[in-house]
């Protein structure tokens, strides 16, 4: 079974609730896929997960830098799995078709950028048109305090 969560950011940006995510996964055991929409955006998310934290970075890989199935959390703007995670985050409105092989895919999108709320109802649909056994979908919004309440 597959879970397909939408969290829309409003209070919060994607740098600074993304690594929380990531850590939280792996926590769980689960390697993790963040796949963005562009390189730029990859190096980007690189450079966030070595130093959001004074204290700590989050270990990571992307093709520049090999070893691909060892890699506890792939940047990726493409749709491979090389290191075979159990949760994929889908920033800066990229998608994948397939939910097949993952616990969750988690597509995050910016509130005030109409684009990727837009995106974001596009995606909704899309799995909801194909949805296949056993596969929930459920949408979240942040709160004032940074949390999640589940809308639908």
């Amino acid at each position: 079974m597959t879970e397909i969560l939408f969290y829309h950011l409003t209070e919060r940006t994607l740098d600074q609730v993304l690594p929380g995510l990531v850590e939280k996964s792996l926590s769980r055991g689960w390697k993790v896929v963040v796949q963005a929409g562009n390189t730029e955006r990859i190096q980007s998310l690189d450079s966030l997960l070595w130093t959001y934290r004074e204290d700590s970075f989050l270990a990571h890989g992307s093709t520049r830098d090999g070893s691909e199935h060892l890699q506890p959390v792939w940047l990726t703007e493409g749709d491979d799995n090389p290191n075979e995670a159990a949760i994929r985050f889908l920033v800066d409105r990229a998608a994948i078709n397939s939910p097949e092989g993952y616990e969750r895919l988690v597509y995050m999108f910016d509130g005030h950028d109409n684009a990727a709320v837009e995106h974001a109802r596009e995606r909704w649909k899309f799995h909801k048109e194909n949805q296949s056994d056993g596969q929930q979908q459920t949408y979240w919004q942040q709160t004032e305090t940074g949390g999640w309440e589940k809308k639908a």
